[in-house]
């Protein structure tokens, strides 16, 4: 496979994507000071930063944002969803290309007009370990060995930072009110976390997943994840150099996961958008399916 081919389907951004510079915070109030972001931010609600968070699983520290819901208060208890690629789902002054998700002006709007559970969302920023955190099995680009390392992100999402978002905020920690997302490459990693950790995700979000990723391995996994979680797929009709072919494989992925039992309208949800590139424009234009699947009223 092609590196301009891995280049053009990963818009995420193989080397890693723009960091926010840390703000310095108590631990305990990890606020996210208006007077610290650049003038080009386009956050949109209420925010707190984790700034810089460290591992003993993966090596690189990263920014973690986290979205509170309109009201929050720390006598409710809120559900939890928790999203990759951080830098690029809340800011343009941080996201990949100037371009940002809108997740946090979409959650408020839904969230206002009574269409979406009031929900804590958590962006956990990303790195130039990007490609190899986000995947579990190792794969070939350009006869290089690449990725494999995501069993240690998932650690980290799981033993560290889970712990540390549920000691700090009013989460429902349970799994039924536990979501894991992502796109591209974070599809891929949101079906491995929830299918290796069943116990703490119950709802598992692909946005364009990279199902392509070591020859379609992913399609062999499908029978390890739990029937009971609710899974979102989505594709655009226009993804990659040949969106044929990514379509082909999110239609054989939602197909792998009807033989086991997963049911539309239930558990499953596979939408397919006409003209849908591979970009976070694209991903900022559906955001809000899947949010009303997994958290509408």
């Amino acid at each position: 496979m092609s590196r301009a081919w891995i280049l053009s389907l990963l818009s995420c951004g193989l080397l890693g994507c723009q960091t926010l510079s840390p703000v310095a915070a108590p631990a305990a109030t990890p606020v996210l000071q208006r007077q610290n972001v650049s003038r080009n931010s386009s956050l949109t609600g209420t925010f707190k930063l984790h700034a810089q968070v460290t591992s003993k699983y993966v090596q690189q520290p990263r920014n973690v944002w986290v979205y509170l819901p309109p009201s929050y208060t720390p006598t409710q208890r809120y559900p939890v969803l928790y999203m990759h690629d951080g830098n690029n789902l809340f800011d343009r002054s941080t996201a990949f290309g100037g371009s940002e998700w809108q997740v946090d002006e979409n959650a408020e709007r839904l969230i206002r007009a009574g269409q979406m559970r009031p929900v804590i969302i958590v962006g956990i920023g990303n790195t130039a370990a990007r490609m190899s955190e986000y995947t579990w099995y190792p794969d070939h680009i350009d006869g290089k060995p690449q990725g494999g390392n995501g069993a240690a992100y998932g650690r980290f999402i799981v033993e560290e930072l889970k712990p540390l978002i549920d000691r700090t905020y009013a989460t429902r920690p349970e799994r039924e009110h536990t979501a894991i997302m992502g796109s591209s490459l974070g599809g891929l990693i949101s079906f491995y976390v929830g299918m290796q950790y069943p116990q703490v995700f119950g709802k598992v979000g692909m946005m364009s997943p990279s199902i392509w990723w070591k020859d379609r391995a992913i399609l062999a996994d499908v029978p390890r994840l739990e029937r009971s979680t609710q899974v979102w797929i989505d594709m655009g009709t226009r993804e990659g150099r040949q969106p044929e072919v990514g379509l082909q494989n999110a239609k054989d992925f939602a197909q792998a996961l009807e033989k086991q039992g997963f049911e539309h309208f239930r558990n499953l949800a596979f939408h397919i958008e006409p003209g849908g590139e591979h970009n976070e424009q694209a991903w900022a234009a559906r955001i809000e399916r899947p949010l009303r699947f997994f958290f509408g009223q």
